[in-house]
């Protein structure tokens, strides 16, 4: 695993950092698994923009994956590909059928190798069985949180959890954050830890790269009016004037805890990630 330095020619260049790709087998996507993405640069059905700092960007497409993984049997990876849609990589799949899938693509997994699926399968990166089956202390991801429904958790780059324990028809898991939490066992997860670890090395390096990335600019509270951000006005650089930081709205920033103490799920939990 290595990232792609340069040389300083530029400013920007000095401190650019980008992937090797070295994992990267396959350049170009398959077309009867991609779709149309649509942009709205964080505008909603009325026009009105209800999430900052977004607009611009390359234009995507996005790639069909396969987070349910409920065929049994095997598929043989065909190649791993880049996903602009996500910091993981992606493989692509073929089963004996010749029907052709996209998945998380995990650690070690390259052309050639063979996945499974089922309670049977063995005890290896690529393979999905239900957590009633994975053994306590292996390190998983892609996991469901609803049986059938798909995987929601541990899906970005370097990410992993690991099974704790099992008992009463529950798995305790703990997820990258920290947090453990109650998992059924009829749920599936794949095994191994997500690919693409020097995702995090990763140096944008210039500005031009993030408005790439379809992320517009962010100014300060501080610099602007008091009309406009609480944190605003004054002669000079000004104390935002409240007892923390705060959003445009007058809301809590940085370490207000926004969850619902009656939320459902919380008995799901049963060590928060932030717990002492």
């Amino acid at each position: 695993m290595a990232t792609k330095r340069y040389k300083p020619t530029t400013p920007s260049r000095r401190n650019m950092m980008s992937p090797s790709f070295d994992e990267v087998t396959k350049f170009t996507p398959e077309k009867s698994l991609i779709a149309k993405k649509k942009k709205n640069a964080g505008r909603n059905s009325y026009g009105k923009i209800t999430v900052r700092h977004q607009g611009g960007g390359n234009k995507q497409k996005y790639r069909i994956i396969d987070f349910k993984r409920d065929g049994e049997g095997t598929a043989k990876v065909i190649g791993v590909e880049y996903d602009p849609n996500r910091t993981s990589y992606i493989a692509l799949l073929e089963n004996d059928e010749g029907k052709k899938s996209y998945i998380i693509a995990p650690v070690g997994l390259t052309d050639g190798d063979v996945v499974a699926t089922g309670a049977d399968a063995d005890i290896k990166p690529g393979n999905v069985l239900p957590i009633s089956s994975i053994p306590v202390g292996t390190i998983i991801h892609n996991i469901e949180l609803y049986p059938g429904k798909g995987a929601q958790l541990v899906r970005s780059a370097g990410a992993f959890a690991q099974l704790m324990a099992k008992e009463n028809g529950t798995a305790q898991i703990r997820l990258p954050s920290g947090e453990v939490r109650i998992v059924r066992l009829d749920c599936k997860a794949t095994i191994g830890q997500v690919g693409n670890l020097e995702h995090e090395t990763v140096k944008l390096g210039k500005a031009g790269k993030t408005r790439h990335m379809g992320i517009r600019p962010t100014v300060r509270g501080s610099v602007m009016n008091p009309c406009d951000h609480p944190h605003g006005g004054g002669e000079g650089k000004s104390p935002v004037g409240h007892p923390g930081p705060v959003t445009p709205w007058g809301k809590p920033a940085l370490g207000y805890k926004t969850r619902n103490k009656k939320a459902r799920t919380n008995k799901f939990i049963i060590k928060r990630r932030n717990a002492k």
